[in-house]
């Protein structure tokens, strides 16, 4: 009984194999922006919807606490209430912000970046630093979205492993690529087969090939982790890169 199975060269499987990388390249480039897409959509609800709610909530609220008696148990209650309602509209904006940078679509990537190292530093007492390009180059909202994700990954990874007490973010455009790097001073990356099975660090690698860029984490020479992002300023997709 013969086998009717396809006989391949080593040209041809080379040629299926870099074909079906493309095309995987591409489907999570895909995913990754109608992810970005779907919290921005979800953010902007929030905002409009739950955001504009609550405000009319505490604006009742305070004319009620007007109109109530001055007795002791009814004041306790309103304040309470006021309270409680102060503490959703936080968790509202939390769930904003974790779901979508405002900043980036309103003010740019690079009050975006700057806002997002400063709350680190501050929130975990790391000497976070950033440094930018004095010109204020528009890049497109894709590239926006893969920089700011790359720099949330390496303060996240700054976080969870480098135990670190510096960290770097700079901004590089030389005028045909943009090339974003995080730095730390901590204990240096992890061995290879750890980093391939960090997930984030996975999808921002191939984000960057659907951009035609390329992601890149090497120990630094002092010690350390940098976590580099290289994106061409025109926008182009792993596809058409090939």
């Amino acid at each position: 009984m013969t086998s009717s199975a396809p006989h391949y060269s080593e040209a041809d499987l080379e040629r299926l194999v870099a074909a079906r990388t493309a095309d995987l390249s591409e489907l999570l480039g895909h995913l990754a922006t109608c992810w970005d897409d779907e919290r921005r959509q979800l953010a902007r609800k929030l905002h409009d919807s739950l955001g504009s709610s609550m405000t009319a909530l505490t604006m009742h609220l305070a004319l009620l606490t007007q109109q109530i008696p001055k007795e002791k148990p009814l004041q306790d209650r309103a304040g309470q209430m006021k309270t409680l309602l102060a503490a959703i509209i936080n968790t509202n904006r939390d769930m904003q912000l974790a779901l979508w940078n405002d900043k980036l679509e309103f003010l740019g990537i690079k009050a975006a970046i700057t806002e997002l190292v400063s709350e680190f530093g501050t929130a975990h007492a790391v000497a976070a630093r950033v440094s930018l390009p004095d010109e204020d180059d528009a890049y497109p909202r894709e590239h926006n979205v893969a920089l700011l994700r790359t720099v949330e990954e390496g303060l996240r990874n700054v976080l969870a492993h480098a135990q670190a007490t510096e960290v770097d973010v700079i901004l590089d455009d030389d005028g045909d690529d943009v090339m974003l790097t995080v730095r730390d001073n901590g204990i240096g990356p992890r061995p290879e087969p750890h980093e391939q099975s960090c997930h984030g660090l996975r999808l921002l690698r191939e984000r960057a090939a659907y951009l035609g860029g390329s992601m890149r984490v090497n120990p630094a020479p002092e010690g350390g982790t940098i976590l580099t992002v290289t994106l061409p300023r025109k926008a182009r997709t792993a596809l058409e890169s090939a």
